[in-house]
């Protein structure tokens, strides 16, 4: 008898709580829109992290929410980006295809090395270290840290230390972008052909003694051009591609062959 009463009260006790619990979960729960699943089955699931939030989850509550649009995803085909944009209840805009391109093209046969590097092969580590091993401080140091932060595969090193885009798989992330330490990727529409393989500042005289392939200011490509859409600013040939057509002329002009055209 003089532990039933402790039961018993122990009992009501939990009943009690669980009933007040019960009531707390119904009023203070948070409803999921149902939009949140159907946006996120359309996304690619990749949580590259390119689009600025935290994962492909994070992107679909970004775009309930209003924190972001689709225009932040590179990744999503086009098709799944309407998709998406009919749950929504949005105007898809046109998207713009874009590639990395790596704007140099020394590599370890063409530009020289001012030593030899033992550290740890990462791009950013060694050009922490007197900005690399590669005498152009600008070129590229070739130990393939944008490889591999590239969540597509999309970048292979060649047998010259270069890194090379597969722009079948590039999806214009920015990982490369963001990794390189000398800055030497960008992101072009797939429609432009023509890009500089070159981001040296240095004279055309100092640019021949660490790389036999770097821009060398001669001003050709400038002369040829019939648009005016390209011109050599600070020692680099630098192009307007707000200008350019792609018409290749100073292509064909370059003796140094450093403005290549993309396939």
């Amino acid at each position: 008898m003089d532990i039933l009463v402790p039961v018993i009260t122990l009992g009501l006790m939990g009943l009690l709580f669980g009933v007040g619990l019960a009531l707390a979960a119904k009023k203070f729960c948070v409803a999921n829109d149902p939009r949140l699943e159907a946006i996120y089955g359309k996304l690619p699931q990749a949580n590259c992290g390119a689009c600025g939030m935290p994962g492909c989850m994070g992107f679909a509550e970004g775009l309930i929410e209003g924190r972001c649009t689709l225009a932040h995803c590179s990744v999503s085909t086009e098709d799944a980006l309407k998709a998406i944009a009919g749950i929504l209840g949005i105007e898809l805009k046109t998207k713009i295809k874009a590639a990395a391109v790596l704007h140099c093209y020394g590599g370890s046969v063409r530009a020289k090395d001012k030593g030899t590097y033992r550290g740890v092969r990462d791009c950013v580590n060694a050009n922490l270290i007197m900005q690399g091993q590669k005498l152009c401080a600008y070129g590229c140091i070739g130990f393939g840290t944008c490889a591999q932060v590239c969540p597509f595969n999309a970048i292979v090193m060649n047998e010259e230390d270069l890194p090379v885009v597969n722009e079948d798989k590039c999806t214009a992330c920015g990982k490369c972008v963001a990794v390189c330490p000398k800055k030497l990727f960008s992101l072009i529409p797939k429609k432009h052909k023509v890009y500089v393989a070159c981001s040296s500042h240095d004279s055309g005289k100092d640019t021949k003694t660490t790389c036999s392939t770097g821009c060398i200011a001669c001003r050709l490509c400038e002369k040829a051009c019939p648009f005016d859409a390209i011109h050599v600013i600070d020692n680099l040939a630098i192009i307007d591609y707000n200008k350019c057509t792609s018409c290749k002329k100073c292509v064909a002009v370059c003796p140094v062959k450093i403005i290549k055209t993309r396939e």
